[in-house]
């Protein structure tokens, strides 16, 4: 990786993690639900398109750690601890995925979203055996989890895809 393009992973880099504690104060700044809509994670599966997977994978960590910590949300313990995990393989595998193995943008997203929530029901079940203050059920912590963020899913199943179309073809930048 030459110098220009480790500049260039950072910048993005801090400006997906900077879009990503931006928006979601702005959903709850308005009242507009976060775990509806899911505005945290759309620029961290966005990273996982653009960036190489260990930037893409400090995307999806940093950004809700930064969330919880500037703004008090989502709740450091336990929620960003799980978000992180769940976001931090949201990154790293669709970068794998996508920019490694040339899988297509769609089952990038889908497999990367997937997996993220296998990973953060694995995470809730390790918290509720090593902290007996968590109390919350792996499964319906996942169930509930995309029941209620099928809009938010349903948005990024949309607009994702179409960002990464838009950003491929109209710029040149080299991130490999």
């Amino acid at each position: 990786m030459n110098y220009r393009t480790k500049t260039t992973n950072i910048v993005i880099s801090g400006l997906l993690i900077a879009i990503g504690v931006i928006v979601p104060s702005i959903f709850h700044t308005t009242g507009i639900a976060g775990d509806i809509f899911l505005p945290m994670h759309i620029p961290v599966l966005i990273g996982g398109f653009l960036l190489s997977p260990i930037y893409a994978f400090l995307v999806g960590i940093l950004t809700p750690l930064s969330n919880s910590l500037l703004t008090g949300m989502p709740p450091l313990f336990p929620i960003a601890i799980i978000m992180v995990f769940e976001l931090g393989i949201y990154g790293v595998l669709a970068s794998y995925l996508y920019r490694k193995l040339r899988v297509p943008v769609i089952i990038s997203l889908i497999f990367s979203m997937i997996v993220g929530r296998i990973v953060a029901g694995a995470v809730v079940y390790v918290l509720t055996i090593a902290f007996s203050t968590v109390k919350m059920d792996p499964l319906l912590f996942v169930r509930g989890g995309i029941i209620t963020g099928i809009p938010g899913i349903i948005i990024q199943i949309i607009l994702i895809p179409i960002l990464i179309h838009g950003i491929n073809k109209y710029t040149t930048i080299n991130l490999d």
